[in-house]
């Protein structure tokens, strides 16, 4: 029997053969590194947006809460319940303080202040905000209405809430000025 001569196509083949298979393993690798890093990008986008949705409601909640309990502690002021005032630097304890001391800490800003008033709790789903607020006496003699400016009977308050849904959640504090014959 007479064999054929290997033909130049069938010798090429040959030769190149195995190289071709270790270049299709390196692609096949290189795509599975690009893909696994896309997908750790995705979720890594994800969590980012999962968090920015968390602290969006949790300053959402402590903002209606730190609102409700302003519009809380401007009712204590209304007429004819409108409190004693004590006297400029002191806190009795009940919230309402008297006028802040020029050039000390703020209030609100002393970590060692202890006259904070806890107000209506406030709940939305499964958190529940303990609100808090401070009420300072400003002075007396203000204008209660800016149409007619003489008439200086006015007393006028600071009043400072704060809310936190908790630990690691968004403080919001809030304050407002607030005029009461």
């Amino acid at each position: 029997m007479m064999q054929s001569m290997p033909t130049r196509s069938t010798r090429s083949r040959a030769k190149h053969a195995p190289r071709q298979r270790g270049v299709a393993l390196v692609v096949a690798l290189i795509l599975l590194v690009v893909m696994t890093l896309l997908g750790l990008g995705a979720m890594r986008s994800v969590t980012l947006e999962e968090k920015m949705a968390s602290n969006t409601l949790d300053r959402g909640i402590s903002f209606q809460a730190a609102e409700a309990t302003l519009r809380e502690a401007e009712a204590l002021l209304e007429p004819p319940g409108v409190p004693p005032t004590p006297a400029a630097g002191t806190c009795p304890g009940n919230g309402i303080c008297g006028a802040p001391v020029v050039g000390a800490v703020p209030r609100w800003e002393d970590a060692a202040f202890a006259g904070w008033q806890n107000a209506t709790p406030v709940t939305s789903g499964p958190i529940t905000v303990t609100p808090q607020y401070i009420i300072e006496h400003l002075g007396n003699n203000f204008p209660c209405d800016l149409a007619a400016p003489t008439n200086l009977a006015c007393k006028r308050y600071r009043i400072t809430a704060r809310s936190n849904a908790g630990a690691d959640r968004a403080t919001v504090i809030l304050q407002s000025i607030y005029a009461t014959p």
